[in-house]
C-alpha cells in the first residue's frame, strides 16, 4: 500500500465490503448458534470481527473514509460497554496509524512541493513515517539549522479520493450509526465533507497553525509547534515529543487523566478568544502531553474561524439554562434562530431537555465518564422519549454547526479520559456571555 487507492470502482468496492461483511458474519453467527454456541459468545465474536474489518478498510482507504472513522471514534464513549469493548482497540489504532506511502512516493511528493534540492534543507530525513492521518502522513527529520521537525506530506490523489468517499459513505450511514446511538451520521458526513476540502490546502493549514502558535506562544499549559516551511501539499513544523492522549486514555492514572482533560477544556474554551479560531478536529491522535505537562496540539487542517471569539449568545443561553430561566432561554433561542417561528415548545420542556447536558457547568468541578455520556445518548437518542421529541423541534443555525460538532467531539474525548476538572471556571473565564 503506497498511496490512496484512486480508482473510484476500487474504493467503492472496498467500502461496499463493509455491509456485506456484516451480513456475512451475521449469517455465520446464526449457524454457530444453531450448532450449540451461546448467543453471547457469537455476538462478542461478531462485534470483534466487525470492528476489525471496519477500521481496517477505513484505514487502508485513508481519505474521507478514515476521516469519518476518526470523527466517529470520539463518540466511542457513548456506546454501551458490551458493544464498546471490541471497538476500543480498533478505534485507538485508527487514530494513531495507517498504512504508509512508499519511499519512492514520499520522495516524489517532496520533489513536487519543495523542488529537487529539498534534501539540502534537511540535516536528516527519516523516510519511514512516524505517524499517519486521514489525508497525509508525518515524517521525523532534522532541519538544516538543527531543529527537530515534523514533515507532513499529503497522499497523492487525496482530493479525488475524498469526494468519492463521501458520496459512497453517505449510502452506508446506517452502518456507522450503529456505533453511536442517537448520532445523525448524514449531517456529520455533509459537514465533514465541507471542512475536509479545506484540509487539502496545507498552505491554509499553515496559516491557521501560525495563528495558534502566536496566540499560545510561551503558554504554560498549551504547546503549539511553530511552522518552519509550507507548500500546498507539504508542511514542516517543529517536532513535539510527548505521551499520546490515546495512551493516557488507555492506561493513564487519575491525575494524568484530570491533567489532560483540564488542558483540553482550556484549549476548547480559550482558543476562540485568544486566536480567533477553534481547533475543529478533537480526536485523541491530535493531542499529547509533553514532559513539562503542557498539552501539545497538532493538525490544524480543520478549524472554525471565529474572528469575534465564541458567539456571545451561546454563553448567555447556557447561563440562562443553568439558572433555570426557561422563559429567557426560549426567548433567546427564538431571537437567534434556534427555534423557528411557529414552533410550539414550553419553557419547562426546554429546561428538561437542556438540563442534564449542562451538568458539567453547574458545580465547581465535574467528572466526565462513559456512563454519563451513555445516559445522555440514551436519553436524547430514544425516538420515543419526550426529550428526543423536543430536540427535534430545535434548529441549529449554520454558524453554530461546526461549533456544535467540535463541542460534542471534545466531550467524547473528556468522557474517554474520565477527567475531573473545573469546567465552570474555564467557561466563566473564556466563554463570552456566560459569567454573571
Amino acid at each position: 500500500m503506497t498511496d490512496i487507492p484512486q480508482r473510484r470502482a476500487a474504493r467503492a468496492a472496498k467500502l461496499a465490503s463493509l455491509p456485506l461483511g456484516v451480513a456475512g458474519r451475521a449469517t455465520v453467527g446464526l449457524g454457530r448458534r444453531i450448532s450449540g454456541r451461546s448467543a453471547g459468545e457469537v455476538s462478542a465474536e461478531l462485534q470483534a470481527r466487525t470492528a476489525e474489518q471496519l477500521f481496517t478498510v477505513l484505514g487502508e482507504l485513508k481519505g474521507g473514509a478514515m476521516k469519518l472513522g476518526q470523527a466517529l471514534s470520539v463518540f466511542e464513549a457513548a456506546l454501551p460497554e458490551e458493544s464498546a469493548a471490541p471497538y476500543r482497540e480498533a478505534l485507538t489504532r485508527l487514530q494513531e496509524a495507517a498504512p504508509p506511502m512508499s519511499a519512492i512516493t514520499v520522495r516524489s511528493v517532496l520533489n513536487e512541493q519543495f523542488g529537487r534540492r529539498w534534501p539540502e534543507r534537511f540535516a536528516s530525513f527519516d523516510e519511514v513515517p512516524a505517524a499517519a492521518a486521514s489525508i497525509g502522513q508525518v515524517h521525523r527529520a532534522v532541519w538544516a539549522d538543527g531543529r527537530e521537525v515534523a514533515v507532513k506530506l499529503q497522499y497523492p490523489g487525496a482530493g479525488r479520493a475524498l469526494l468519492a468517499d463521501f458520496t459512497q459513505l453517505s449510502r452506508f450511514a446506517w452502518l456507522f450509526a450503529k456505533m453511536s446511538p442517537g448520532l445523525e451520521v448524514k449531517p456529520l458526513l455533509a459537514e465533514l465533507k465541507e471542512r475536509i476540502l479545506e484540509e487539502l490546502d496545507y498552505t491554509l493549514e499553515a496559516e491557521s497553525q501560525r495563528a495558534f502558535a502566536a496566540a499560545f506562544a510561551d503558554d504554560p499549559d498549551i504547546a503549539v509547534p511553530r511552522v518552519v516551511a509550507s507548500a500546498p501539499k507539504a508542511m514542516v513544523t517543529e517536532w513535539l515529543d510527548g505521551t499520546p492522549l490515546s495512551r493516557i486514555i488507555a492506561e493513564g492514572s487519575i491525575e494524568q487523566r484530570d491533567h489532560a482533560g483540564t488542558r483540553l477544556a482550556l484549549l476548547h474554551y480559550s482558543a476562540p478568544t485568544r486566536a480567533g479560531l477553534l481547533h475543529a478536529d478533537p480526536h485523541p491522535g491530535n493531542f499529547r502531553i509533553l514532559a513539562d505537562g503542557r498539552l501539545g496540539v497538532v493538525d490544524f487542517g480543520a478549524v472554525a474561524r471565529l474572528p469575534g471569539g465564541a458567539p456571545e449568545p451561546l454563553g448567555r443561553l447556557t447561563r440562562l439554562a443553568i439558572d433555570g430561566d426557561g422563559d429567557g432561554v426560549v426567548s433567546l433561542m427564538r431571537e437567534h434562530g434556534f427555534l423557528r417561528p411557529g414552533v410550539a415548545v414550553t419553557a419547562r420542556q426546554v429546561i428538561d431537555y437542556l438540563g442534564p447536558i449542562l451538568d458539567p457547568l453547574r458545580e465547581p468541578t465535574f467528572t466526565f465518564s462513559r456512563e454519563w455520556m451513555r445516559s445522555q445518548a440514551a436519553r436524547l437518542g430514544d425516538p420515543r422519549s419526550e426529550e428526543s421529541r423536543v430536540g427535534r423541534l430545535f434548529n441549529l443555525p449554520p454558524e453554530y454547526l461546526l461549533i456544535h460538532r467540535v463541542t460534542l467531539g471534545s466531550l467524547g474525548v473528556l468522557c474517554q479520559l474520565g477527567a475531573t476538572a473545573p469546567f465552570r471556571a474555564l467557561a466563566e473565564r473564556w466563554q463570552p456571555g456566560f459569567a454573571r
